[in-house]
């Protein structure tokens, strides 16, 4: 028996997809060289943009001819896409995938497939290694909340391991993948329950003042024995999450077989003092920094429910830099945000100029079914002018000047 996965999106999504194969070759299948040998295809799914989407509906629709071909042949579709559909409370999301797609035999959440196989990794020096997995951000525009879930971090003593592992298999450069992956840990020390996903909580914490009590400035300890105070992170006045990432990068950075540790995606509201010291002080930690700050106007990073100001970016950025020399900061930004004036994207420009971006992944808006951007605002700005101001700013940012 043989399969073969198609991966669509980010590293987290090719992240995925070998713990997928891993879950395959455990049951005995072989990897197919040709997708037309298979007896089993996975379609590893990204819902991040529409037209990865349709990508999506097109490809499973081509592979109509086989299924006719061979009736044995299984078609799974996993990844983001069924994660959308499946924690959406109505089901009626999951019932017109099912009905948009009746080839399809399985939609697999990623969760039956978790951490318990072993990635089948192409080989190379580099590997993949993620850290956590899901979001508790909401940003207003994004769809990972509902497509993963909420924040999950994998054990620490896991992660360490499995890093061993890889640099005793030859591998020497690794990233570590989650979707903010400098929270990593909070969920560990509190308890997911114990996290709130609201920032504009009047007069209070983030946190109820018993759970703050529990871990601001407190000692914890980990599976190994070592024991640490959680980096505080203190963002608009109040004390947001403990996190145990620069402990994780300390302890990585240990092991010598590898060399060279790099890290996405990082949000800026979560980058504690203590992070930005351990990654001066280790040079195997990657000074390629990438850190999206998707719109430099306050109303619009308002609207996006980004938890920081302009100000407070251009204040990270610049601290960034004092404390690592040589770092390089990439970015993402999208254009065409519901309501977004020329002046507003004119500070995005200016943003830009200001940060000196070495790369920006800009993104024309999306409106993504179920975010609360979906919900409450209209899609006003033209494609016109979104592709008229992508061009502006990918000419700025990620064009050669001589």
């Amino acid at each position: 028996m043989k399969y073969h996965i198609t991966t669509f999106g980010c590293q987290q999504n090719e992240a995925d997809s070998e713990r997928i194969a891993g879950y395959f070759e455990a049951r005995g299948y072989k990897k197919a060289e040709k997708i037309e040998d298979a007896d089993a295809i996975v379609i590893n799914t990204c819902v991040i943009r529409e037209q990865a989407e349709d990508r999506v509906y097109g490809l499973v629709n081509n592979l109509k001819p086989l299924k006719d071909k061979n009736p044995n042949l299984k078609i799974t579709v996993t990844g983001c896409l069924v994660g959308a559909a499946a924690r959406e409370p109505t089901g009626i999301f999951l019932k017109k995938l099912q009905k948009r797609l009746p080839q399809v035999d399985e939609f697999l959440p990623l969760e039956e497939v978790g951490f318990d196989y072993q990635a089948i990794r192409s080989g190379g020096t580099h590997a993949w290694v993620p850290i956590s997995n899901g979001c508790n951000n909401f940003c207003t525009f994004c769809i990972v909340p509902f497509s993963r879930g909420r924040e999950v971090s994998r054990p620490f003593e896991d992660i360490v391991n499995e890093v061993k592992q890889l640099a005793k298999e030859g591998f020497k450069q690794i990233t570590l993948l989650g979707q903010n992956v400098n929270s990593y840990g909070a969920d560990l020390i509190l308890g997911q329950n114990n996290i709130q996903k609201i920032r504009d909580i009047s007069g209070k914490t983030y946190f109820d003042s018993k759970v703050e009590k529990k871990w601001n400035g407190k000692i914890f300890k980990l599976k190994n024995g070592k024991k640490v105070i959680p980096a505080s992170i203190k963002h608009l006045g109040r004390y947001r999450i403990p996190t145990l990432f620069p402990y994780l990068l300390e302890e990585l950075a240990k092991i010598s077989k590898i060399e060279k540790i790099s890290f996405l995606s990082s949000n800026p509201w979560d980058f504690s003092d203590r992070l930005i010291e351990v990654i001066a002080k280790n040079p195997k930690i990657s000074r390629e920094i990438h850190l999206p700050v998707q719109a430099g106007d306050d109303e619009i990073l308002r609207r996006m429910n980004r938890w920081y100001s302009r100000d407070q970016y251009l204040k990270l950025t610049c601290k960034l830099k004092k404390k690592i020399p040589g770092v390089k900061i990439s970015t993402d930004i999208i254009v065409g945000f519901p309501g977004e004036t020329n002046k507003q994207f004119e500070n995005t420009l200016n943003l830009a100029r200001e940060v000196g971006f070495s790369k920006a992944f800009v993104a024309k808006y999306s409106p993504r079914p179920g975010t609360a951007a979906w919900k409450a605002f209209e899609d006003d700005v033209s494609h016109i002018e979104k592709t008229r101001r992508f061009h502006l700013l990918n000419q700025l940012v990620n064009k050669p000047h001589n």
